[in-house]
């Protein structure tokens, strides 16, 4: 384990979709708990897209603790991104995509090469909202601010929310 952790580390995810994106989440968290158990979740939020002209995504934050090393779950999100039939566009990050799978947090650990903490984190509503409704006392390894007081700090305005009931099995 990294940093001399012994015992289960808790990760948060965020999820996004849309392109058939009911269908997409469902797929993430059933394969996600099939593989880490029982999955703490947000709830579903839609949105806009950010940064091109395309379909409202839906979004969500899951969190749940593993033995995987960051690099193995890094493994497993790309396969998963497979699964659901990403295309990734060489040089265009900003694009629909029938799932999107960012690891925000795995516990405390900062690696720059892994993007940990996820640089997302405090710069969408869509990814900080879920993130602080499902671990709102949880600090931000850098800033040490709860995600709680950092969704509370943020511009609510920029990028709208719509909460959207979903089924999740």
């Amino acid at each position: 384990m990294p940093d001399g952790m012994h015992g289960p580390v808790p990760v948060y995810l965020s999820i996004g979709s849309n392109i058939a994106p009911e269908e997409n989440l469902r797929l993430a968290c059933r394969e996600l708990s099939a593989d880490f158990g029982e999955l703490e979740m947000s709830p579903v939020y839609r949105n806009e897209a950010v940064g091109f002209e395309g379909g409202d995504f839906l979004n969500m934050v899951i969190g749940f603790s593993t033995r995987e090393e960051p690099e193995v779950l890094l493994e497993k999100l790309e396969e998963l991104h497979k699964q659901a039939g990403r295309q990734r566009q060489a040089g265009n990050p900003f694009c629909s995509r029938t799932l999107d799978l960012d690891l925000l947090l795995y516990g405390d650990l900062v690696r720059r090469e892994l993007k940990l903490p996820h640089g997302d984190i405090d710069k969408y509503d869509f990814v900080i909202r879920p993130l602080a409704e499902v671990a709102p006392e949880v600090k931000h390894p850098l800033s040490g601010k709860a995600m709680s007081d950092i969704w509370e700090d943020f511009d609510h305005e920029s990028h709208p929310l719509e909460r959207v009931e979903l089924a999740i099995e």
